[in-house]
């Protein structure tokens, strides 16, 4: 403003600003590969249904099961557009392979519609994206282009799992998937379970469903007595099971039974500690 403006009370708008459209994570029910469909409403805040139905741009693991997500979300509440006409994004093989930092991804251009001013929606099959899941990287890139990131509430299978373990909850670590090589996996989980004799620190990790029993019996042969494994199975399904016990107490099951309510068809959440 110049002088002479001020001088003759003239008011000078600021030059217009672009407007981002916001990333919102948006999670997804955790009944994904399960063969029970649970009520939405049940396990999502109808404000994150609302935000959800709002969205017309998406960028997601599968673009199939996204729109079949989408579906059940317009039988809550209706989407601002048709199914058909949303902009669906997917993510590339390479980043589920090789994971959102390892693999060198760069996700500024699947957000160019928020640069737009239109609002995306990041979701995985299942949980919380970026969460166990690929999405970080878009994640990121949002936060170094300057779009404003907004994750909403939902299901988090790592967290319910941790909650209903009876493990350290205020010390814990996501470790991901463990090894597929018995070898290897047995070494891993001796690993895990030294740092958590050391610091008290529960270690969480998953697995495809079709190797729980791998897993499971990995785990009852590998810990000593005293460390504990806790699982979790269908989170949220009206067949959710919680169960914690000492590797000593599990080893009594007879031998190649995994408890019940671990199978090799549900996905689960596995837990040690002390």
């Amino acid at each position: 403003m110049s002088d002479a403006s001020r001088g003759r009370g003239e008011i000078v708008m600021p030059q217009a600003t672009r407007q981002f459209g916001k990333l919102f994570l948006v999670p997804a029910p955790l009944d994904f590969g399960c063969d029970e469909d649970i009520d939405l409403k049940q396990v999502m805040p109808i404000g994150t249904l609302c935000a959800a139905a709002n969205i017309t741009h998406w960028i997601c693991e599968n673009a199939k099961t996204t729109r079949a997500y989408l579906k059940r979300i317009d039988a809550c509440t209706p989407l601002k557009v048709s199914i058909q006409t949303q902009t669906i994004v997917e993510l590339p093989r390479q980043v589920h392979k090789k994971g959102d930092h390892l693999g060198g991804f760069d996700a500024k251009p699947l957000l160019t519609p928020a640069l737009e001013g239109q609002d995306l929606g990041l979701v995985s099959e299942a949980g919380m994206p970026a969460v166990a899941d690929p999405g970080s990287s878009v994640v990121r890139a949002a936060h170094e282009l300057g779009i404003q990131v907004i994750p909403l509430v939902g299901p988090v299978s790592l967290l319910l799992a941790l909650a209903s373990s009876g493990l350290n909850g205020q010390n814990f670590a996501f470790v991901g998937y463990l090894p597929q090589d018995p070898q290897d996996r047995a070494r891993r989980i001796k690993e895990l379970e030294q740092i958590a004799l050391k610091s008290g620190q529960t270690q969480l990790f998953i697995e495809t469903p079709y190797r729980n029993a791998a897993l499971w019996s990995s785990l009852i042969q590998t810990l000593l007595p005293g460390s504990r494994i806790a699982f979790s199975s269908g989170l949220t399904l009206t067949k959710a099971v919680n169960q914690s016990g000492t590797a000593q107490q599990w080893r009594k099951l007879p031998s190649g039974k995994m408890p019940e309510g671990l199978n090799n068809q549900t996905p689960a959440v596995f837990a040690i500690g002390i």
